[in-house]
């Protein structure tokens, strides 16, 4: 690190997401952000990152990360296809070329860890069940991740995060197209974080998180799937999805959607009064009444 000057940062993944959180932290931080793809580096230049090509999956073109910033947030989704989280492997093996360096590792895992919980409230303390490989892949992650900091002397932090949502990421050409959701009695428990309110509380952990520790990064609301459509078909005055069974609905979906529509809980973000973080949007309703004053 710098002996003077900003501090560095280091975000791989940087999205939608990432680039709201490099707004929070392009004044405090002297950011770099890893991508795979040429056609970023303008976007991320001209939101205050400093580009650097690298693919998690080609672990020879990785050598630019070692000692480049003592703080890494990891957004990046594990490959597609597998058991193990071999991008995340191989970003450890990058940062751990010079012991003492990394102060901090924040990982972006997933609510999917937990499985299907059949409805119930849960806390961090659930144990993972990780049914799906993509689930597992996360599972992976966090389990590298958490040995690597141990091992390290780095602080980690892992947060889960369920369905993502903002502005412009709501269901709305799922409810013009007409698609489905699951009849009341055969409905899934989900859960959210407005995108705004999970930069905000990634950048809270940054600062306030303890070493070793996980936190779910969900808003409080509790609402069903179907229930969820409908809210953002009210306030957008869109048809409300169908109501089928899980058997009818099996037949039209892609095996994708169905996987999110297998799994229900409800979970809990108490540890988030740890950070000491209060969500802009404490509810899906909240932000929705919002956009329709």
């Amino acid at each position: 690190m710098q002996r003077f000057g900003k501090p560095r940062l280091l975000i791989i993944g940087c999205g939608d997401v990432g680039l709201r959180l490099l707004a929070l932290l392009r004044e405090k931080y002297k950011v770099f952000a890893l991508t795979s793809s040429l056609d970023r580096f303008d976007t991320l230049r001209k939101s205050g990152a400093i580009p650097i090509y690298g693919d998690l999956d080609q672990a020879s073109s990785l050598w630019r990360l070692s000692q480049l910033a003592p703080y890494v947030i990891h957004l990046a989704p594990p490959p597609q296809q597998g058991s193990k989280d071999t991008r995340t492997r191989n970003l450890l093996r990058i940062l751990s070329q010079q012991s003492g360096f990394i102060r901090q590792l924040t990982y972006i895992s997933t609510t999917g860890v937990y499985g299907d919980c059949k409805g119930a409230v849960i806390d961090e303390t659930y144990s993972t069940q990780a049914r799906t490989a993509r689930a597992l892949r996360r599972v992976s992650a966090e389990a590298q991740i958490r040995a690597w900091g141990v091992a390290q002397g780095v602080k980690t932090t892992i947060l889960r995060v369920p369905g993502i949502y903002a502005q412009t990421r709501l269901p709305i050409d799922r409810l013009k197209k007409g698609m489905p959701a699951l009849s009341p009695q055969d409905d899934v428990f989900t859960n959210h974080i407005h995108a705004d309110d999970l930069a905000r509380l990634i950048s809270y952990a940054i600062y306030r998180a303890p070493t070793q520790r996980i936190f779910n990064a969900c808003d409080s609301s509790e609402l069903k799937m179907g229930d969820y459509f409908d809210l953002v078909a009210e306030a957008f005055n869109l048809p409300k999805a169908p109501r089928v069974a899980r058997s009818e609905l099996e037949k039209r979906l892609d095996p994708m959607m169905l996987s999110f529509m297998s799994e229900s809980r409800r979970i809990q973000n108490h540890r988030l009064d740890e950070l000491r973080f209060r969500l802009q949007y404490p509810t899906v309703e909240s932000f929705l009444s919002s956009q329709t004053k």
